[in-house]
C-alpha cells in the first residue's frame, strides 16, 4: 500500500532540482538588491515602514537594507544573516560579502546545470578559498611598528571606509575623527566609550570631536552651572515621592489636618534620603529616573548639581567613562563608588544646551557631535562613521593592510586561476568559477560607476599578470590607476571576513536538495 500524503494539507515541499532552483534564484535576487550600492559609486535606497508613521530610512549600508526586508525565500535569509554577522563582527564589507555570496550561487548553478555534482563544486570552492587567503596572506603590509605609517595607514582605511557613504564629499574630516576616536581607546575594541550625538542644524561639516562625555540634558534649575573636580553619584532611584501617591489604597482620616501630617511624612522621609545622598561627598548627582521639585531644592541649597532623567544608555555609559557604579541605595556610602571627572559644564550646541564632563577617570572616552541637514542625513552619518570605527578598531587589532578598489579581487582570482590549471579532474571547473566570481566585485565596482566594466576588467587582469602590480580601478578617473599612489587601502580582517563568510554561505545553499515548508498552525490546533 503506498502512502498517499506524509505530510500535512498546506505543507508543501520542493524536491531536487526545483528546490535547488528556488534557492539559487532567491539568493541571486538579494545579491542584486544590494549589488547598485557596492563601491565609491554606489547608489543609496529608501526604506519605508509599513508601521505607524511610515519612517523612511535612507542608506546604503548593505547589512540595513538587507535587516529591513521580511522575506520568505529560506536561502534568501542565509544572506541576510551572514551580511549582519559581517556588520556585527568587522562593521564593513556588508554588502561585498552578499555579493560574493550570490556571484558564487550564480557560478555554481551553471556547473549544476552541465550535470557537475554539488559535493565537487563545494570541495573546490573549498580549495580555491584556500588559495585565496593564502594569496592575500603573502601580499599583506603591516606598520604596526612605525607608529606614523601606521597613523596613515589608519587614515587611508577610514577615507576608503567612508568614500562610498554619504560622508565622501567630506571623508578627510570625518577619517580625522574616526583616527583620532579609535586611537583614544589604545587598542582596546569597546566603542560604548566613543558617543556619538546628533544636533540637526548646520551641515556635515560642522560636526567635531570633544574629548569627554557629554549628556544630553539641562543643569536643574538655581544650580552651579560649572563644577570643578566633581565627585559623581550615578543612581537609579525615585526621588518623586514627595506627594501622596498610593494608588488602589485607602487612606481615611477625620480632618485635613492628618492629610498634612501624611504629607509632612512624606516630605520627611524625602528629606532623610537626600541626606544621605549628600553623605556620600558628592557635587554632582546623576538620576535615571525624576527629581521632583523638592529634592532638586535641597540639592541646590547643598550646591550639588543634580541631573535628573538620564536617559539609560546615557547613564550607563556615564558610569563606565568616569567609572563609576550605578547605585540604587544609599545607606552604607563606603560600598558606593564614586565616578570622578575634573570639570561639568554646560554648553550649547545649535539650539540645545547639554552638560559636559571632561577630564574623565576613563581617559580613552570621547563624543563625535553630528551636525546635519535633517535627521535623515544625521541617521545615515551615524551609521557610515560606526562602518568607519568599527573598521579602525579591529585594525588597530589586527594590523595587516591591504590594497583596495578590486585590487584583492584580481590577485585572489589569479592565484586561484593557476589553481585551476593545476587541478585535475572536475574540481577544476568549480575552481575556474570561483576566480570568475571574484572577478565580479570590480566588475560591478565598475558598472556601478558607469564605466565600461569588460574593457577595464581586461586592462586590469593583464597588469596583474606583471609582478608586483597595485592596479584597482579608479572610478574618479574612469580608468586603472596606482592603488597605493591613489591611497586607497582596506583592512585585511575585513577582506579575509568577506571570503570566507561568503564561501562558507554559498556552500550551505549548495547543499539543499529539499525544501519542505510547514502548514501554518490553525486556532483550533491549539484547543
Amino acid at each position: 500500500m503506498a502512502i498517499d500524503k506524509l505530510l500535512k494539507d498546506e505543507a508543501t515541499e520542493e524536491k531536487g532540482e526545483r528546490a535547488r532552483m528556488s534557492s539559487f534564484v532567491g539568493a541571486m535576487a538579494i545579491a542584486d538588491v544590494v549589488k547598485t550600492t557596492l563601491g565609491p559609486k554606489g547608489m543609496d535606497k529608501i526604506l519605508q515602514s509599513a508601521g505607524r508613521g511610515q519612517s523612511v530610512t535612507v542608506t546604503n549600508d548593505g547589512a540595513t537594507i538587507l535587516k529591513s526586508l521580511h522575506i520568505d525565500n529560506p536561502a534568501a535569509k542565509v544572506l541576510i544573516d551572514i551580511s549582519k554577522v559581517q556588520d556585527d563582527e568587522v562593521g564593513d564589507g556588508t554588502t561585498s560579502v552578499v555579493v560574493l555570496a550570490g556571484e558564487l550561487l550564480r557560478e555554481a548553478e551553471k556547473l549544476v546545470a552541465v550535470k557537475i555534482h554539488p559535493m565537487t563544486i563545494i570541495s573546490g570552492y573549498r580549495m580555491a578559498a584556500e588559495c585565496a587567503r593564502d594569496a592575500l596572506l603573502k601580499k599583506v603590509m603591516d606598520n604596526k611598528e612605525d607608529a606614523e605609517k601606521f597613523k596613515s595607514d589608519l587614515m587611508k582605511i577610514a577615507m576608503t571606509t567612508l568614500s562610498s557613504k554619504i560622508l565622501s564629499q567630506d571623508k578627510e574630516h570625518f577619517s580625522k575623527l574616526a583616527v583620532e576616536a579609535v586611537m583614544r581607546l589604545k587598542g582596546s575594541t569597546n566603542l560604548e566609550a566613543i558617543q556619538i550625538i546628533k544636533k540637526a542644524g548646520g551641515s556635515l561639516r560642522d560636526s567635531f570631536l570633544d574629548e569627554g562625555f557629554i549628556l544630553d540634558k539641562k543643569i536643574g534649575i538655581g544650580q552651579p552651572k560649572r563644577i570643578e573636580n566633581a565627585n559623581i553619584l550615578i543612581a537609579n532611584t525615585a526621588m518623586d515621592t514627595d506627594k501622596v501617591k498610593i494608588y488602589g489604597a485607602r487612606v481615611r482620616v477625620d480632618s485635613m489636618s492628618r492629610v498634612a501630617e501624611i504629607e509632612g511624612a512624606e516630605k520627611e522621609k524625602m528629606r532623610e534620603k537626600v541626606q544621605k545622598i549628600i553623605a556620600h561627598g558628592i557635587n554632582c548627582f546623576v538620576n535615571r529616573q525624576l527629581i521632583y521639585n523638592f529634592p532638586e531644592e535641597l540639592f541646590a541649597d547643598a550646591g550639588i548639581v543634580a541631573i535628573e532623567h538620564a536617559d539609560f544608555d546615557g547613564i550607563e555609559r556615564l558610569a563606565l567613562v568616569t567609572g563609576g557604579e550605578i547605585a540604587s541605595t544609599f545607606d552604607n556610602p563606603e560600598s558606593v563608588k564614586l565616578g570622578h571627572c575634573k570639570l561639568i559644564e554646560e554648553i550649547m550646541i545649535g539650539e540645545d544646551k547639554l552638560i559636559h564632563f571632561s577630564g574623565v577617570e576613563m581617559g580613552q572616552a570621547c563624543t563625535i557631535i553630528l551636525r546635519g541637514a535633517s535627521f535623515h542625513v544625521l541617521d545615515e552619518a551615524e551609521r557610515s562613521l560606526h562602518d568607519a570605527l568599527c573598521v579602525l578598531s579591529q585594525t588597530v587589532v589586527d594590523s595587516r593592510v591591504l590594497l583596495g578598489g578590486g585590487w584583492p579581487e584580481m590577485v585572489m582570482a589569479k592565484e586561484v586561476d593557476e589553481l585551476a590549471r593545476k587541478t585535475p579532474g572536475k574540481k577544476s571547473h568549480a575552481i575556474e568559477a570561483f576566480s570568475r566570481a571574484l572577478q565580479a566585485i570590480p566588475t560591478i565596482i565598475a558598472d556601478n560607476a558607469g564605466l565600461d566594466s569588460a574593457e577595464l576588467i581586461a586592462q586590469l587582469r593583464a597588469e596583474h599578470h606583471k609582478e608586483g602590480s597595485n592596479a584597482g580601478i579608479d572610478v574618479i578617473s574612469g580608468a586603472v590607476g596606482d592603488m597605493e599612489k591613489l591611497g586607497i587601502s582596506e583592512a585585511f580582517k575585513v577582506k579575509q571576513a568577506v571570503l570566507l563568510s561568503a564561501t562558507e554561505a554559498a556552500e550551505m545553499i549548495l547543499r539543499v536538495d529539499e525544501i519542505i515548508t510547514c502548514a501554518p498552525r490553525r486556532r483550533e490546533d491549539r484547543m
